[in-house]
C-alpha cells in the first residue's frame, strides 16, 4: 500500500468516526506511519523549567540552521486532566527538521492544579524560552506559542489577558490556537446543546465547580492586550463546543479587541487525528501551522 492510499484510508476511518474525541483510536491510526517518522534532531530532554514536578520541557533543536531558527513552543491536549510532550515527540521532529527550534513542555494538570494553573505555567515556559532558547540555536525575538486543545486554552489565556504574561511583558512573534476551549461558562450553559457530560470531567476539574465563577474565567471575557499576530483553527470534525468557541473568540477579537487573526479549518480531520497528523506525510495542519510558526505577519 502506498503512502498516499495509507492516509486515505486513515481519512476514510477519521470520517467515519466523527466528530469524537477517542485518544486510543486516533493514536493507533497513525501509530504506523509515525513509527518509521523522519526525524529532526535528537531532543534535550526533561529540562526544569518551574518548582513543580510537572515543569519540565524537552528541546528539539534546528536541523540546518544557518543562523537563530525560529522557535516553536507546543503545548499538548488533554482536556486539562493527562498528555504529556511525549505523546507529541512527532510534532518536535517535524519542527526540527524544518529548521525550527521545538520547546515541547509539560504543565501542571487538574484536579490537582485549578485555573489558572495552565497560563501561569506557559508565562514561566515563555520566560526560559526567552532566557536560554539562544543555548540551543533558537532566536529569542522569534517565538510563536501555539497549543491543541486544552493546551490552545492555556495558550490563549496566557497571551489575551495581561495578568498572565511574564514580567518582561509577553515578547512573542504570535500565538496559534488549535480547536481550543476559550468560554468555560458556555460549556457549563450548554452542555446539553453541546453534548457535554453532567458532571463534566474535564471542565470541573480544572475550573472547579464553582459555576458562578466560570465567566470570570473564561478566556472570551478576560481579553485586556494590545493586538498581536494570532491564528485560529479548528477541526473540520471537532466537536461542536471547539467551533463555536473558535468563532465566538475570532469574532470578538475582531470587533471588540481591533485583532485581525487568521482563521481556518482543517479538512478531513477531528479533533485528535489532525495533531497526530503531523510528520506524518499529511500537513493538514503542520502546513499552516509551520507557515504561522515562519512568518506570523503574513
Amino acid at each position: 500500500m502506498t503512502s498516499s492510499e495509507t492516509h486515505a484510508g486513515i481519512l476514510r476511518a477519521v470520517r467515519a468516526a466523527g466528530p469524537v474525541i477517542d485518544p486510543p483510536a486516533a493514536k493507533a491510526l497513525y501509530a504506523p506511519l509515525l513509527a518509521d517518522m523522519p526525524r529532526g534532531a535528537e531532543p534535550v530532554r526533561d529540562i526544569v523549567y518551574g518548582a513543580d514536578e510537572r515543569h519540565r520541557l524537552d528541546v528539539y533543536p534546528a536541523l540546518g540552521a544557518a543562523g537563530p531558527a525560529p522557535v516553536v513552543v507546543f503545548l499538548h491536549g488533554g482536556g486539562f486532566i493527562r498528555g504529556d510532550k511525549a505523546d507529541r515527540a512527532a510534532v518536535g521532529h517535524y519542527f526540527s527538521r524544518h529548521g525550527v527550534v521545538a520547546v515541547l513542555p509539560n504543565y501542571r494538570l487538574g484536579p490537582k492544579h485549578r485555573w489558572p494553573a495552565g497560563a501561569e505555567d506557559v508565562a514561566s515556559v515563555l520566560a526560559w524560552a526567552r532566557a536560554n532558547v539562544a543555548a540551543y540555536g533558537g532566536d529569542a525575538d522569534h517565538i510563536v506559542l501555539a497549543g491543541e486543545s486544552a493546551g490552545a486554552a492555556h495558550v490563549a489565556a496566557a497571551t489575551l489577558v495581561s495578568r498572565f504574561h511574564p514580567a518582561e511583558g509577553l515578547k512573542i512573534a504570535g500565538a496559534f490556537l488549535a480547536s481550543g476551549v476559550y468560554n468555560a461558562e458556555l460549556e457549563f450553559l450548554a452542555r446539553a446543546q453541546l453534548g457535554i457530560a453532567t458532571p463534566d470531567p474535564r471542565n470541573e476539574a480544572y475550573f472547579g465547580t464553582d459555576f458562578a465563577a466560570y465567566r470570570a474565567m473564561s478566556t472570551v471575557e478576560l481579553v485586556d492586550v494590545a493586538p498581536f499576530p494570532l491564528a485560529i483553527t479548528y477541526a473540520e470534525l471537532d466537536p461542536v463546543q471547539m467551533q463555536a468557541q473558535a468563532g465566538e473568540l475570532f469574532a470578538r477579537l475582531v470587533t471588540r479587541h481591533g485583532f485581525s487573526p487568521r482563521i481556518g479549518v482543517i479538512a478531513n480531520h477531528n479533533h485528535l487525528s489532525q495533531v497526530y497528523a503531523i510528520n506524518s506525510g499529511d500537513d493538514a495542519l503542520a502546513g499552516p501551522l509551520l507557515a504561522f510558526v515562519r512568518d506570523p505577519q503574513a
